[in-house]
C-alpha cells in the first residue's frame, strides 16, 4: 500500500465509501466502476503494448514488378594505374 493511503484508518475509509455513495448515488455506483475498470483495462494494454519489443518478421527478397527492369549494383570506380 502506498504511504498516504496507509495513514487512513477504518473510520476513513468508512466516511469516504459514504461519502462517494452520496455524491454518486447506488444506481450511478456500478456504472462508474464498470467505467473505471475498462479504463484501467486499456491502459494496462497500450503500456503492455509500448514495451513489447516488435517480433521480427521473415524477410522475403523484394522483387520489382513484373515489366521493369532490374539494375545492376553500382560499380565503385577503378583507380587509375600507376607506371
Amino acid at each position: 500500500m502506498s504511504l498516504p493511503l496507509a495513514m487512513l484508518s477504518d473510520w476513513h475509509i468508512i466516511v469516504l465509501a459514504f461519502l462517494v455513495v452520496l455524491l454518486f448515488g447506488g444506481k450511478k455506483l456500478p456504472e462508474v466502476a464498470r467505467g473505471l475498470g475498462e479504463a484501467m483495462r486499456e491502459f494496462r494494454k497500450a503500456s503492455r503494448d509500448l514495451h513489447e519489443e516488435p517480433q521480427p518478421t521473415a524477410s522475403k527478397p523484394i522483387t520489382p514488378p513484373a515489366g521493369q527492369p532490374t539494375t545492376a549494383a553500382p560499380q565503385q570506380p577503378s583507380e587509375p594505374k600507376q607506371g
